[in-house]
């Protein structure tokens, strides 16, 4: 018996069960309804015994077929919600959604090092979806090196009040991490996904 769980394996059950049948009284034998109850706690053990091996079977067959389905997602290009952008030298799109109107949005962006590249008056903005293309010009008017940027949407509503709005963004994949029980995307920005998290799936790149 497992002293932890207070619990008797199947072959543990099996043993103890004999025992009782070798050992009992002949004048007092097991009582039919008392040897009924006991087999009726094998069945139901045995029943969860085989439940719990094809949940695992089950388990292995999901994780083979995500593997496959995501290793073919490598190359191609997804659109998630984030705040990451790949600067190539080229502009750079990426959407964001507005739920309410604002007196005023602020596009900020940021190299790696978190330091602030540009700050993009945007103006008053009413509620909706959006897209807005980065010519990778900083603050200057200079061409900034290529890499990775964080984009951030700060808006004041009509209280006054700073609100963030969400981006989405779109990456290649560039390969996916089984480490874990969810299986994520490593996309080309550095961020990663999970299937569920992907708006759009696309050969290549906007």
């Amino acid at each position: 018996m497992n002293s932890i769980t207070n619990t008797v394996s199947r072959d543990e059950f099996l043993r103890l069960f004999t025992k009782q049948l070798q050992y009992q009284d002949p004048l007092n034998p097991l009582e039919s309804k008392e040897f009924t109850a006991q087999l009726a706690q094998f069945s139901s053990l045995e029943q969860l015994i085989h439940i719990n091996e094809n949940i695992d079977s089950l388990k292995e067959i999901q994780k083979g077929l995500n593997q496959s389905v995501f290793t073919n997602l490598i190359g191609r290009y997804v659109r998630s919600e984030g705040d990451r952008i790949n600067y190539k030298g080229t502009p750079v799109e990426f959407s964001y959604n507005v739920d309410q109107p604002l007196n005023s949005l602020t596009l900020n962006i940021y190299n790696q090092s978190g330091e602030l590249v540009k700050s993009i008056d945007l103006g008053p903005a009413q509620a909706g979806n959006r897209t807005y293309q980065w010519d990778g010009t900083d603050s200057s008017g200079n061409q900034v090196p290529q890499g990775v940027y964080k984009v951030e949407l700060i808006g004041i509503d009509k209280e006054g009040q700073s609100t963030a709005v969400p981006t989405e963004v779109e990456s290649l994949i560039t390969g996916i991490d089984l480490s874990e029980d969810t299986t994520y995307l490593i996309l080309e920005n550095g961020s990663r996904v999970s299937l569920g998290e992907i708006k759009t799936i696309t050969q290549g790149g906007a």
